[in-house]
């Protein structure tokens, strides 16, 4: 049984016959791998790894990323990398089947991928349904879907399968287990970060909760076995086996329990007070923490990118209590410099903009204008999927 919200439709592929190139790459399939997985769980890190290795073997690679507002760190991050980036934004993809599809689309005939790789919004569940059956069964002819794959965090997972002291709203750990209820694979992310014991543990219990899913160990920041699960989703058909019977009142429910905070920021300062720009976003990431543990406030995840000239790092957090990710460098002699800054945190959104504010220009102590040039803030709004299907498509 099909169910279609409002916002259904259908884009056709139109080939270019005056060109011969484009007509080929418009009939070559292209497979499509979906990383799913919970705000923080290293979706991006992943699918860059991936993409390196994919690159080193001859093929080309595009990437999607998708977000429901526009200013993906993400999407800075990889397209900084030199890789074909394509961004959804403004709602998930199970919402915008469409732009989906016109991305993936662009991606495939224009860069002629042969693979791609898209990283769905976060807090996003109902994948099989209202992504992969649709895949499978209207685009057939131009995507191959491969295994859904949802990441892991290991103390995350642990504290959802124990089911007591959450540490996150209940109906936020509620979309966690549907992630995996529905997924093909399970991949325990950041096992570099796990003793020996610790691993086997964890693919015990996850096993014993999913007996029927496959159960992975990776380290998407070290590549340990990322080589070996591109080998298996790529040589695989079975895309969307199982369909989770989600509740929707309780899916949007856990949504809206994050304020979001998308943030587009031009700092200048003079040539003789320009800061340390890299210790600035260490700095700020510190006191947005800090502000988070005396709030006693989950976080689901803060990441900044800021970059001078051609230059960037990116700083992250994925818990009020974690340790704060600092990578790559910044040519410090530039006085201009591009925040880019994305919220999802357990508190109303206006209080993110407030907490970003304060501390930005306390840090700054006005030596360096601040010029917000794009900033949303908001709370999810209810899912309303182009498409649900309730039923398995046979490829």
């Amino acid at each position: 049984m099909l169910e279609t919200g409002s916002n259904i439709g259908i884009v056709t592929t139109v080939p270019n016959f005056f060109s011969r190139g484009a007509a080929i790459a418009a009939r070559k399939k292209v497979r499509i791998i979906f990383v799913g997985g919970f705000l923080g769980a290293g979706k991006t890190t992943l699918l860059w790894s991936a993409a390196r290795i994919l690159v080193a073997r001859g093929k080309r690679v595009g990437l999607i990323t998708n977000d429901q507002a526009p200013d993906l760190v993400d999407t800075g991050l990889l397209a900084r990398q030199g890789l074909s980036v394509g961004e959804v934004a403004g709602s998930c993809f199970c919402c915008n089947f469409r732009g989906l599809i016109r991305a993936a689309g662009r991606l495939r005939n224009e860069t002629r991928a042969d693979v791609l790789l898209a990283e769905p919004v976060g807090s996003c569940t109902d994948l099989s349904g209202a992504i992969l059956q649709p895949l499978k069964e209207r685009f057939r002819e131009e995507f191959i879907p491969t295994p859904l794959s949802v990441l892991a965090d290991p103390e995350r997972t642990s504290r959802v399968l124990g089911g007591k002291r959450l540490g996150m709203h209940r109906s936020t750990a509620y979309i966690i287990r549907k992630q995996f209820e529905e997924a093909d694979r399970i991949l325990i992310n950041k096992v570099d970060l796990l003793r020996k014991a610790e691993r086997g543990n964890l693919v015990k219990r996850i096993s014993a909760a999913f007996p029927d899913t496959p159960v992975r160990t990776i380290s998407s920041l070290t590549g340990e076995g990322v080589a070996d699960w591109l080998d298996d989703v790529l040589s695989s058909d079975e895309a969307g086996s199982r369909i989770a019977d989600i509740d929707y009142d309780t899916y949007a429910e856990g949504e809206a329990a994050l304020g979001w905070l998308n943030a587009e920021i031009s700092l200048d300062a003079k040539k003789c007070c320009v800061p340390d720009w890299r210790l600035l976003g260490l700095f700020l990431m510190q006191r947005i923490q800090d502000a988070c543990r005396e709030r006693k406030t989950p976080v689901g995840h803060v990441k900044m990118l800021l970059a001078t000239g051609d230059k960037t790092c990116a700083v992250n957090l994925t818990c009020s209590k974690g340790k704060i990710d600092l990578r790559g460098e910044v040519d410090e002699s530039k006085a201009k410099a591009r925040l880019v800054v994305n919220a999802r945190v357990e508190m109303p959104p206006e209080d993110l903009e407030h907490l970003l504010r304060e501390n930005l220009d306390m840090l700054l102590k006005g030596r360096v204008k601040i010029d917000y040039r794009r900033l949303q803030r908001f709370r999810p709004g209810r899912p309303v999927p182009t498409h649900r299907y309730r039923e398995i498509v046979i490829s």
